[in-house]
């Protein structure tokens, strides 16, 4: 059998496109469909794409000459081997092949050599998760790489953001094969091909002026039993894994047995959901299940399980997994084995499931252990086949079933997944957040911020959980500010930070959600915010009138997985840094019209106002684990005179998240309208003193400060909207 395999390059000057991130409108997710087969068994046919809404490509000349890929005259690759097959695909971006008549379920193609370049890897140290890895040759490049971000300079620029260009290396799925990326100690790239056919609260939270919304009933709810822990007998580290579905239903806990209720329980699952939905005003209650029902799978002798034939398999785990970090829960489930539905019974066991969920006023789930289907996939088509048909099941029964697009996706950073997920929305974006250990409280943060540039093109990456009363409590409080994304706590009733909580989330139980997931700046691409004991790392993202910045120092509490040290780390030192408003890429999304082309910079912590050009810079320094949020603003010309710039609620860590427009509609020019939601600080830049300011209609006192020009007002605690009207 003659195997070729693929890889995309994509190349370009603008890094991120100004997507919405609804799922496949961006340019990341325009991935392979169904009947766009690029290769099988030596044969190339190229379908139509997917158009975009959105591009962050330029016309580029892409060139493989004498062993060498170029693009606009920059080399991307050298030493390319003759098997290197380059095929243009649009006008700044190629598919990369590499021909073999090798018969293998397990291909390692050379596709040339990377040297004396800036590049981020982003790469599953562990089965389920991914992180980030700088370097600057091939053999900085980790098995199991999923993105490959390069920089190419023009001539010997060393800082202009302007002249840098970035190819961008994405291994593809195609038919029933599957690809990554890795590099060689020759700093070659290679590109690995396999198929897998082979064997291988909320009462408290309420009463501290923060009411939840949203409830996720974790592990635990289900009915399950395990054969591997017995009463009576000690408890054996990963026998958890080994549990098994034996119902689609709750387990005793949450409802009655016959006509008698355990202590405490209540009558059935929707008994219990409709009261704390009426108790505490939640509005969305979602569960937990595996992908495959729960950990263990389903049991195979189980009257309730039965019907969707289930047979008993042991994951065997590829090559690139085996040479990152093990995990206790793969290790287990390789043990004690996993009871697998037949593939003709998916779309039974989702639609019977779901539709029970939807019966107890259950609003949508969350589907863990994802990538599980890789190591089980030998006899059923191989693991992209295998994962394409459970994403198809999952997503029809999710539409089906619920009212939206219900279903938060975890453990699932493969792109057997990624790429099949044609309508999940969400994702969790990194590895679980562990609390008790002081050593991943950065790491988690900084893996975030880093996957959410793969991520966030296909998906919302999800921050998970964090406490809020916690020594790293404001420093996740403050990533989830910047991060566009959900707000989760796990906070035990009566132990929460509502000093931390209140920075977070309004009255209604709201919050104010930046537009676009939050991403590295440009300078921190291909740094390591986490081990290199000098960079800072900077999050932005844009909201409807302004841009907001975070900025966090990672150093001195951890080590990525894979690059451990033993020497003793210094975590006392402070580390200095640049910031500037030309950190915020789309700026001119938000700067529309007579733009004075400066900035309102709001530093949150001292509350202090700076007016900056967009290339002005400034320092800032931070202690270890400690953090910052500046809100930036486009100061803008009114009636001439006038020069004005919404900062939004500055009691909130995303201050500008609180405005949702400004104009100037009158016919004088002299008065300013402001619309947003939420009590609490109104600030703004206003270059003259306003006469009257109104709120809601309401004239009300306001303070200004003549030194920075910091126009203020107070909205009450309990206004849910508002229009602010200033008089000049």
């Amino acid at each position: 059998m003659a195997a070729t395999s693929t890889t995309h390059l994509f190349q370009t000057r603008m890094f991120f496109p100004p997507t919405t991130i609804a799922p496949l409108t961006s340019p990341f997710s325009t991935f392979l469909g169904p009947h766009q087969r690029l290769l099988s068994k030596g044969c190339r046919r190229i379908g139509q794409r997917r158009r975009c809404r959105h591009s962050m490509f330029v016309n580029a000349k892409l060139l493989l000459k004498d062993g060498t890929l170029s693009v606009n005259g920059k080399d991307a690759l050298k030493g390319v081997p003759e098997n290197v097959v380059v095929t243009p695909f649009t006008g700044s971006s190629a598919f990369i092949g590499a021909t073999c008549a090798d018969a293998s379920s397990r291909l390692v193609f050379k596709l040339g050599v990377i040297q004396d370049v800036r590049l981020l890897c982003l790469y599953r140290f562990k089965i389920w998760w991914m992180i980030p890895r700088v370097g600057n040759s091939g053999r900085d490049i980790p098995i199991e790489t999923q993105m490959l971000l390069m920089e190419a300079r023009e001539g010997n620029s060393q800082s202009s953001k302007e002249h840098n260009s970035y190819f961008i290396f994405l291994p593809v799925l195609d038919g029933e094969f599957r690809s990554s990326l890795q590099g060689n100690s020759s700093n070659e790239l290679e590109l690995c091909v396999e198929s897998a056919s082979q064997l291988y609260l909320y009462h408290s939270l309420s009463e501290g002026g923060t009411p939840a919304k949203f409830l996720i009933i974790d592990d635990g709810w289900q009915d399950t039993v395990n054969e591997f822990q017995k009463d009576g007998e000690p408890f054996i580290e990963g026998s958890q894994f080994g549990g098994r579905l034996i119902s689609i239903k709750e387990n005793s806990k949450f409802r009655a047995v016959g006509d008698v209720t355990e202590s405490g329980a209540p009558v059935s699952l929707k008994d219990f959901v409709s009261e704390i939905k009426s108790s505490f005003g939640l509005k969305y209650v979602y569960v937990w299940h595996a992908l495959l029902g729960y950990w263990g799978g389903l049991d195979p002798n189980a009257s309730g399980t039965k019907k969707y034939d289930p047979k008993l398999r042991y994951p065997v785990q590829s090559p690139g997994n085996l040479a990152n970090t093990r995990d206790l829960s793969i290790d287990a489930m390789e043990k004690y084995g996993i009871g697998v539905m037949d593939p003709a019974k998916i779309s039974e066991f989702y639609d019977d499931l779901h539709s029970y969920l939807v019966s107890q006023n259950i609003d949508g789930v969350k589907v863990d252990v994802q990538n599980i289907l890789e190591t089980i996939s030998s006899g059923l088509g191989g693991r992209v086949l295998l994962t394409r048909r459970f994403q198809q099941e999952l997503e029809k029964s999710i539409s089906t079933n619920f009212q939206d697009n219900s279903i938060i996706c975890c453990m699932a950073h493969n792109t057997d997944s990624t790429y099949h997920s044609k309508q999940s929305a969400i994702t969790r974006a990194s590895d679980d957040y562990y609390p008790k250990n002081p050593t991943t409280q950065s790491l988690h943060i900084a893996a975030i911020a880093f996957n959410s540039i793969f991520f966030g093109e296909i998906v919302v990456p999800d921050w998970d959980m964090f406490y809020s009363l916690h020594d790293a409590a404001e420093f996740h409080a403050v990533a989830r500010a910047v991060g566009g994304c959900g707000v989760y706590v796990s906070d035990k009733p009566g132990q929460h930070d509502f000093n931390v909580l209140k920075k977070l989330v309004l009255p209604d139980g709201s919050v104010l959600r930046a537009r676009y997931p939050g991403r590295p700046s440009r300078d921190c691409l291909f740094i390591d915010p986490v081990m290199d004991k000098k960079s800072l790392l900077k999050i932005w993202n844009l909201n409807k009138c302004g841009g907001v910045v975070g900025i966090f120092n990672c150093q001195g509490t951890g080590s990525w997985p894979g690059l451990e040290s033993n020497a003793e780390e210094d975590i006392t030192f402070e580390l200095s840094g640049k910031v500037s408003p030309s950190d915020i890429e789309y700026f001119e999304e938000v700067s529309t019209g007579p733009w004075t082309q400066d900035c309102a910079v709001f530093r949150f912590n001292t509350g202090s106002l700076t007016r900056l050009s967009k290339e002005e810079s400034f320092d800032i320094t931070l202690k270890v684990l400690q953090c910052e949020v500046f809100t930036v603003s486009p100061i803008m010309v009114y009636n001439q005179t006038i020069q004005f710039a919404p900062i939004g609620l500055t009691n909130m860590y995303n201050s500008g998240g609180a405005v949702e427009a400004v104009d100037s509609s009158d016919s004088s020019g002299s008065k300013i309208h402001i619309t947003g939601r939420g009590g609490g600080d109104f600030g703004a830049y206003s270059n003259l003193k306003p006469k009257s300011c109104y709120v809601n209609s309401e004239d009300l006192e306001f303070q200004f400060r003549e030194e920075d020009n910091f126009f203020g007002v107070t909205i009450r605690a309990k206004t849910s909207s508002w229009e602010i009207t200033i008089c000049y």
